[in-house]
């Protein structure tokens, strides 16, 4: 018999979820001048039938912009802009979250506002090159290292995101501690090798992401506050270190402390990325007692089994989501996926390959 526990509704910190599919947050690079827009909102509200959709990685400040045309949360503008987006997904019945994310050393100058800095734990560069619109392609700059003070600014700057995101109609904010972004910066020691208390052992290293997420827990509320992590993962320069399983461990229990809604934990290896071991997702698990978010090449069998084992409370659909706008409605009524995806406009700037993938018709 076929299990459809995918489609039973599921309480995720302080909210509803009607399903128990996420949308996973993907960057898109609509928002022109790093502000939402009518576009964006029509793009959320045609998926608004997701249990939970989690915006593309939003900055929270100029220093924190990354790639061309990503939106930002630090600006009235930014704020209204983003009211667009929630009252979009609200008026079709769905739940939404903010990405909050800083890029740290995975940005350039040329995708920066004027005045913003590279910032990042350690002057270490990232290997790699970035897109940007004015220049093209250009290498990762050396990023100039955090100075204490860098530190607080940067924490306080995730605490007025977060609460310029609830002010705009969010449901609730995920850090994005994933991908290579500033947050895993300070876990890994090879983009940390700082020599004060965030750098050298385990609990040094984590101790930035940590207090970031008790100070948003704090300012709006640990049922709204949610983290991604990718352990095992390596994009943007991340190579593996000895001290992973610890860290993910010695992280899990600290957020479970904290008592965040959500974990969600990103697993590229069906796009390539590097095999993420099930034990450290079952320590996660064990450690973590609220919502696990589990994301990383699942159908719609994958997903009901990963719930079923308990593994997950929910399952997050990434590139799916981008071309069967109505995902939940095809699973949960066995209809044929849309195949077309129009890969090269991913990151263009306009509708199309964007919100011109239709719904289900007969």
């Amino acid at each position: 018999m076929e299990s459809n526990k995918l489609f039973s509704p599921v309480k995720v910190g302080a909210i509803e979820l009607k399903n128990r599919m996420a949308m996973s947050p993907m960057t898109r690079s609509r928002a022109i001048g790093h502000v939402p827009n009518d576009l964006m909102a029509e793009y959320y509200a045609q998926r608004a039938d997701a249990g939970l959709i989690i915006t593309e990685g939003t900055s929270p400040s100029p220093n924190g912009q990354g790639y061309a045309r990503t939106p930002g949360i630090y600006t009235a503008e930014q704020v209204e802009g983003w009211k667009k987006v929630t009252s979009a997904v609200h008026a079709k019945g769905g739940k939404i979250f903010m990405q909050i994310m800083h890029t740290g050393r995975i940005s350039h100058l040329a995708n920066m506002p004027d005045g913003a800095e590279v910032l990042a734990p350690s002057a270490i560069g990232a290997a790699g090159q970035m897109w940007t619109d004015t220049l093209q392609m250009q290498d990762f700059p050396i990023p100039k290292e955090m100075t204490a003070e860098d530190i607080k600014h940067t924490q306080a700057e995730f605490v007025t995101g977060a609460k310029n995101a609830i002010a705009a109609g969010m449901d609730g904010i995920e850090l994005h501690g994933a991908n290579g972004y500033l947050l895993e910066q300070f876990l890994s020691p090879h983009a940390n090798v700082r020599e004060d208390n965030y750098g050298g052992s385990v609990e040094n290293r984590a101790r930035f992401i940590i207090e970031v997420a008790a100070a948003v827990a704090e300012a709006i509320g640990k049922e709204k506050t949610a983290i991604r992590l990718s352990p095992y993962g390596v994009a943007s320069d991340m190579p593996h270190y000895a001290e992973i399983e610890e860290t993910y461990t010695y992280l899990a229990e600290q957020l479970n402390r904290i008592g965040i809604a959500y974990i969600h934990i990103a697993d590229h290896s069906a796009m390539g990325a590097p095999h993420v071991p099930v034990e450290i997702k079952q320590v996660i698990r064990e450690k973590f007692k609220n919502t696990i978010i589990l994301g990383g090449g699942f159908d719609k069998e994958k997903a009901e089994a990963a719930i079923e084992s308990g593994l997950a409370d929910v399952i997050a659909f990434g590139r799916v989501y981008i071309n069967n706008p109505d995902l939940a409605e095809r699973y949960a009524h066995n209809l044929p996926l849309n195949q077309e995806l129009k890969m090269d406009l991913f990151y263009s700037a306009g509708a199309e390959g964007y919100v011109d993938y239709p719904a289900y018709s007969a």
